[in-house]
């Protein structure tokens, strides 16, 4: 068997696709032979239907609950990446307790979370990126701020969803929601670039990288995909911008 963790209660309009993924995984487990079990305690969701998987859990996403269906189902390995923050954030606990994590380690997980580590990636890949830091401090943000010039792009790291993100134009607008937003993880400050914001799915063994296809954002640059439309395929891009994604995507992923 394979254990497949969804994403729990989350606000509404924002749970669609990782009960779609969930979904999708969970007949991909049971095409390749092996019992689909889901953990998931959200009601609302196709995934949590009583035909959809052999087994369902109705649990809470906490470590505990996952680890005490992980001691009696003894699955081969749990799926976190189709629950969304709630199931990627238990990945680090369940590989130090031995459980197999299947799919995106847990340390490539890590690199693309933390700002440092993700930072050096694209340094070493030779991948521009804009200029960025993060603080868990108000002044020192406010430092960073001026270092790197208005406007900036504001979000704390590991969030789900556009929660507190903000395009900040001055010091004055950058202290005023500085005084609404927690400090429990670093805040993320980087360099707002005017310009299209483009989004990539792509899949990768390690060798290999498929890229299905892009998605052109219609608001500005800085709205959060959650939270804004997108045309598939993209509209207004030329071939050399779609070769260099592609390109790009190919790197990161291999990197």
């Amino acid at each position: 068997s394979i254990l497949v963790l969804g994403s729990g209660p989350i606000r509404i309009g924002q749970g669609v696709e990782f009960d779609y993924a969930t979904v999708h995984c969970i007949k991909a487990v049971q095409e390749k032979g092996y019992e689909a079990i889901v953990i998931n305690n959200n009601p609302e969701t196709v995934s949590t239907d009583f035909e959809i998987a052999d087994r369902l859990y109705f649990e809470p996403l906490t470590f505990e609950d996952v680890m005490n269906v992980v001691n009696h189902e003894k699955p081969e390995g749990v799926i976190v990446q189709f629950g969304g923050q709630t199931a990627v954030n238990l990945a680090e606990k369940l590989d130090q307790a031995g459980v197999k994590i299947i799919g995106t380690s847990v340390k490539s997980m890590y690199q693309a979370e933390n700002r440092k580590e993700f930072e050096e990636i694209l340094e070493s890949l030779d991948i521009k990126q804009p200029k960025g830091s993060s603080a868990i401090d108000k002044d020192k943000l406010i430092d960073i701020a001026r270092e790197i010039g208005y406007p900036v792009l504001i979000r704390p790291s590991f969030v789900l969803g556009g929660q507190a993100m903000r395009v900040i134009h001055s010091e004055e607008g950058l202290i005023e929601h500085l005084d609404t937003i927690s400090f429990d993880t670093p805040i993320l400050i980087d360099r707002y670039i005017y310009g299209t914001e483009v989004e990539v799915d792509a899949v990768c063994d390690g060798e290999h990288v498929i890229v299905p296809g892009m998605m052109e954002h219609i608001e500005k640059s800085g709205v959060h995909s959650g939270d804004s439309m997108a045309v598939y395929p993209p509209q207004n891009l030329s071939q050399e911008i779609k070769d260099e994604i592609i390109n790009i995507t190919e790197k990161l992923s291999l990197g």
